[in-house]
């Protein structure tokens, strides 16, 4: 009689999602007699949901025994399926590949006409997927769909319907996906899925809104998960590669205190077991985290332990070598980074591309990232893609000594990045915006425009930023707006010949501000000028 009530509360626990509770419960009672294949299951899966792996692991296959024990191969296949579905989550791709098989042989020698047969079919479409196969992924996601509408199971259906919206992105049809993607989410935050598969789309939904640069949509379906994992508390398994997406929008968002806090969890939870992939992509988060700060050796630390496991370290650790004055290095690594990225990861490279070139000075190199940076806007609208491209061309168009061209570009950044809510890319766009009104001669808007930059700098925590806006402060006190301009133009790669007829100035006078200019920047060559002018960003 104690053993049933512990259970029926047990069970209580479970429905309303006391994980912990209906854990200890049910632990408690398969202590004293051996539980039910249908009690096993609900073991196997809050112990899955709070973290205890290894008691997820033995409780799943013990049920998986029991319903072949007592000759229930359907409902076998689907416990083999939902273990094999956990270690996946898990990272352990070999174990959960045995798995799946298992439970496809059950399926297909007993020609059984199950649910099962359609989470087989999602499996198999994810690995389509993976593999860029999004038409045959489709195809066996529209299956999966119909198999689950046959039988009235709206987690198989959920499940479906989302792989379908990721191979429609994949195919191209972004707007289309995103929109199936949204209503999958209603159905999500309705809790009308139960909480694997809810965790599993809402991680899915949200890594597919960055890979388009939709980060309005990853905003907001990033705030639906955090609220939805503060409800059942201790819930563990999506608090892993999950945290690593929640922190590209803390980061973006400026909120970089808890961004550390989290992909400092995020990694704990990845690291064991060893060999997930994900936990390169947080080492990545955590070293872009560290480079922003100011904090360049754990930044490099970071970056390295991150390549150890496989995720390449471009574009931020060329960035980083620029932050420390190996101007040459950073361009050598960014020339070399990755071509093949989806399209948000693409534009942060071009970006960068366009940053370090221009430090470097190769125009040429700087201008046909910038294009092809814009040509990503043309084909994947999206206000992220389209701020960095008119950083990008701010940058372009400052370097070329065309200032007026400059702001037009600068300002549509700012108002950009202001929309995605981006405040530290927009302080970047707001000193090149100073930097602009400067090169016309209006000091006072310039002002305007570098202290909004400081203000903001100083709120996130941007050591390096600050500096720079300390270091360009001095210079610009004493700095003449035409010797400003002689600087832009002896960056760009002018003689002074060209810097002559292009200002119409004579020779000499170009030669005297380069001298009053040299002087007040402490430099005695064009080289270190330009080097100075770029990294100071006085262009």
């Amino acid at each position: 009689m104690a053993t049933a009530t512990e259970l029926g509360r047990a069970r209580q626990c479970f429905e309303r999602h006391d994980w912990r509770d209906a854990f200890t419960r049910l632990s408690t009672a398969d202590a004293e007699e051996p539980l039910e294949p249908e009690d096993l299951a609900r073991l196997a899966a809050a112990a899955f949901l709070l973290g205890h792996d290894a008691e997820s692991y033995r409780a799943g296959e013990r049920a998986f025994h029991e319903y072949l024990r007592l000759g229930d191969a359907e409902r076998a296949a689907s416990s083999a399926f939902w273990l094999a579905l956990r270690l996946l989550l898990r990272g352990e791709l070999a174990r959960s590949g045995g798995w799946f098989a298992r439970a496809q042989r059950i399926v297909d020698d007993g020609d059984l006409d199950c649910v099962t047969r359609g989470y087989l079919l999602t499996a198999t479409g994810i690995r389509s997927a993976q593999g860029k196969d999004f038409l045959t992924a489709y195809d066996l996601f529209t299956a999966a769909v119909e198999i689950g509408d046959r039988f009235g199971d709206a987690d198989l259906v959920g499940m479906a319907r989302q792989g379908q919206g990721r191979a429609m992105i994949g195919m191209g049809d972004a707007a289309a996906g995103l929109s199936l993607l949204d209503e999958v989410m209603a159905e999500v935050t309705a809790g009308e899925l139960s909480p694997i598969p809810s965790g599993m789309i809402y991680c899915s939904v949200i890594e597919a809104c960055q890979e388009v640069a939709d980060l309005p949509r990853a905003q907001e379906w990033t705030a639906a998960l955090s609220a939805w994992c503060a409800e059942q508390p201790g819930l563990v398994p999506f608090r892993g590669q999950c945290l690593v997406h929640r922190t590209e929008v803390l980061r973006l968002r400026g909120e970089w205190a808890d961004a550390l806090a989290e992909i400092e969890r995020a990694c704990l939870r990845l690291a064991d077991p060893p060999g997930q992939p994900a936990l390169g992509v947080a080492l990545y988060q955590q070293a872009e985290l560290h480079r922003l700060r100011g904090e360049l050796q754990l930044a490099e630390q970071r970056y390295g332990e991150a390549s150890e496991r496989g995720y390449p370290p471009q574009p931020g650790l060329a960035l980083l070598r620029l932050a420390q004055g190996r101007t040459a290095a950073a361009a050598a690594a960014i020339r070399h980074a990755d071509g093949t990225l989806p399209p948000q990861q693409r534009a942060v490279t071009l970006a960068a591309r366009v940053e370090i070139m221009l430090a470097a000075g190769d125009t040429a190199a700087a201008g046909a990232a910038g294009e092809e940076l814009a040509g990503l806007t043309t084909t994947h609208d999206a206000p992220l893609l389209r701020a960095l491209s008119a950083h990008a061309e701010g940058a372009l168009r400052l370097a070329e000594g065309d200032p007026v061209a400059a702001i037009g570009a600068l300002r549509a950044a700012c108002r950009l990045w202001a929309e995605v809510g981006a405040p530290y890319e927009g302080a970047r766009s707001h000193i090149l915006l100073g930097l602009a009104f400067r090169g016309l001669g209006d000091d006072d808007t310039a002002r305007f425009e570098l202290d909004a930059a400081r203000r903001t700098l100083l709120q996130l925590g941007a050591a390096p930023g600050v500096a720079g806006l300390r270091d360009l402060a001095s210079a610009a006190c004493e700095l003449t707006g035409r010797e400003l301009q002689v600087l832009a133009l002896v960056a760009a790669g002018r003689s002074n010949r060209e810097i002559a007829g292009e200002l119409v100035i004579s020779e000499h006078t170009v030669r005297r501000h380069l001298q009053n200019a040299f002087a007040k920047i402490g430099v005695s060559s064009r080289a270190a000028a330009t080097t100075y002018v770029v990294q100071h960003h006085l262009v």
